[in-house]
């Protein structure tokens, strides 16, 4: 570098002009070098809450958990304070919900009861000593004591089920030498396949296992073989096939009767269809059948071996029936040929075909939105997690609300949610006006936060419409969870082979689906039905699920009752010892 005292005034305005050329450069390079490495950062960042999202759908537990604080779990070891303070009102909180508090000392467990049912037939089997041990060497023979001191074990043995082949003979009666007067016999009846070859025992067995026990038509094949009879799959799909023809009077009913309840729960899943080889010509009158068309053509055009069509389940919330529906595209067709005729609410998502079914429907219809799927918003907000620890703790109250009004009466409910529930939205709104008037830390537009807000904002009417209904849940999981029974298939039986497959398995599983909800035997509800569509009866009142329970108590499974009634109880008595806790922790922070 030369010296700059021997350098000319113009040289040195040179030399400067250059340095400051370079630092500009590298300025410029470090910013971009630091704009470069805060977008490796929000990437990093984005990927990792990808990654947490993706963890916790395939590790974490898959039931909401509603806790004081979302961020953090507690350890109660048992021995803190607010543990003691919690103690001391557990009995008040118990009061609340009409429990009775637990007795201050532990009792000793009672034994249980490990005897095998009674009414089960004995085979009694003796088991004699070994003649070596009859005899005593000091004394000879053994007597034989008196039976009452026996000792007697039960064991409990499986037998598969037995096939039985009923021949039914049909004699015939004729004039002797006047063939003109013809012959008589008894009447044969209606019978599943030509012919009269299999019982509805049969079919409701085949019903049963696949739509109720999720277990498709060849594995039936190896349940069948084992009792002796080895039936071809073509075989056990044509007794489907009839059986549907025959019970699609009855679902049609079911339907009718469905859409006569003022709430009316929907909610949808995916269903691979297999694209058909020939496509079938279709009326282009019917909409359902036209949407069909369209459907095949676009998937033909793209050369696609499936498409991905949805399976609809509608639950009644006074009215206890699952109807099914199959259709194969989310498009409204199915839930708008549903609620054509339909008078009331409509609970589910905020999906925007709902909306656009209520306001066709001037008024006759309006929408409910499900606030599981509002919570689920902020619980994937995690970006601002103070504000997302105070929405959380918000819902916790109001489902904590719900737990304490389920078994009130409508007056009790809608006080209940008037007195409590409505003072938590209340706080709700007024933080959310907050935030949107910049009162308040600005929320980023495009954080995750930022979106459960909007959504909340968004459907504010349809989410606090339960408020002013007493008769209408405040989400719709028990919707929702129909749909599982639509999954657990999916992944035994994979796909629906073809239109009519597909409708054939939505009308098996309104079936077994409201049976099940009704705490019925699926299989003796089955066969009793298709016996009397089979013998012309046309009164579908009685096969209703609750008036067919009713007319057949010992085929109700009261054990289903109980475990209810159980999980209720313990659902109360966990959400009364947190309300207690929350209490003495609100008491201790105002001391």
């Amino acid at each position: 570098m030369p010296n700059p005292a021997a350098l000319s005034k113009t040289q040195l305005l040179e030399m400067l002009t250059a340095q400051r050329e370079q630092l500009t450069m590298r300025s410029r390079e470090v910013a971009q070098l630091s704009d470069i490495i805060q977008q490796k950062d929000a990437k990093i960042a984005q990927l990792e809450n990808e990654f947490l999202k993706l963890w916790q759908a395939r590790f974490a537990a898959k039931s909401e958990r509603y806790l004081d604080d979302p961020d953090q779990l507690r350890i109660d070891f048992g021995d803190t304070d607010e543990a003691a303070d919690a103690a001391e009102g557990l009995a008040e909180a118990l009061e609340e919900v009409g429990i009775t508090p637990p007795p201050k000392r532990r009792q000793p467990r009672r034994k249980r009861d490990e005897s095998l049912p009674a009414h089960l037939p004995r085979v009694v089997i003796p088991m004699d000593a070994l003649e070596a041990d009859k005899h005593c060497d000091e004394h000879g023979e053994k007597q034989l004591l008196p039976e009452d001191m026996w000792d007697v074990v039960e064991r409990l043995v499986y037998k598969p089920p037995q096939l039985f082949v009923e021949v039914r003979k049909y004699p015939k009666y004729g004039c002797e030498g006047q063939p003109q007067c013809g012959l008589a016999a008894a009447e044969r009846p209606t019978g599943i396949v030509e012919g009269d070859k299999y019982d509805t025992s049969i079919a409701a067995e085949l019903i049963t296992n696949k739509y109720a026990y999720h277990l498709p038509v060849y594995r039936q094949q190896d349940l069948f073989a084992g009792s002796g009879w080895t039936p071809s799959r073509s075989t056990l799909l044509n007794i489907l096939t009839q059986c549907f023809f025959i019970v699609t009077p009855l679902l049609h009913y079911f339907q009718r009767v469905l859409q006569n309840d003022r709430h009316v729960a929907c909610d949808d899943t995916g269903l691979t269809l297999l694209y058909p080889k020939d496509p079938q010509e279709f009326d282009l009158s019917d909409p359902k059948q036209r949407r069909i068309a369209e459907v095949f053509a676009e998937a033909a055009a793209a050369n696609k071996p499936s498409i991905n069509a949805k399976m609809w389940g509608y639950r009644g919330q006074t009215v206890k029936l699952n109807v099914f529906d199959f259709t194969v595209s989310r498009h409204r067709d199915g839930p708008e040929l549903f609620f054509e005729d339909y008078t009331g609410t409509i609970l589910g998502d905020c999906w925007h075909g709902f909306g656009a079914i209520a306001a066709a429907s001037d008024g006759a219809i309006v929408r409910a939105a499900c606030n599981s799927h509002a919570r689920r918003k902020f619980e994937d907000a995690t970006d601002y997690p103070a504000d997302r620890r105070k929405w959380l703790k918000w819902y916790q109250e109001l489902f904590d609300i719900e737990t304490r009004v389920k078994n009130l009466s409508e007056e009790g409910r809608l006080q209940l949610r008037q007195s409590e529930a409505r003072a938590v939205w209340d706080a709700m709104r007024a933080e959310l006006d907050a935030i949107d008037d910049r009162i308040v830390q600005v929320v980023l537009p495009k954080s995750e936060l930022r979106k459960a807000l909007n959504y909340l904002r968004n459907h504010w009417t349809e989410l606090t419409r339960y408020l002013d209904d007493p008769q209408l849940p405040m989400d719709n999981n028990e919707c929702e969870q129909l749909m599982k029974q639509v999954g657990l298939g999916r992944k035994n039986w994979l796909f629906a082979g073809s239109v009519a497959g597909g409708e054939r398995n939505a009308g098996f599983l309104t079936l077994t689906s409201s049976a099940h909800r009704n705490d019925l035997d699926v299989r003796a509800y089955l066969n009793d039905i298709l016996q009397r569509l089979l013998a012309g009866e046309t009164d579908y009142e009685p096969m209703l699920p609750w008036n067919w329970g009713a007319a057949h108590p010992e085929s109700i499974r009261e054990f289903r009752r109980e475990e209810r009634r159980q999980r209720d109880v313990r659902k109360q008595t966990d959400r009364a010892k947190r309300r207690v806790r929350q209490r003495q922790l609100a008491n201790r922070a105002t001391k």
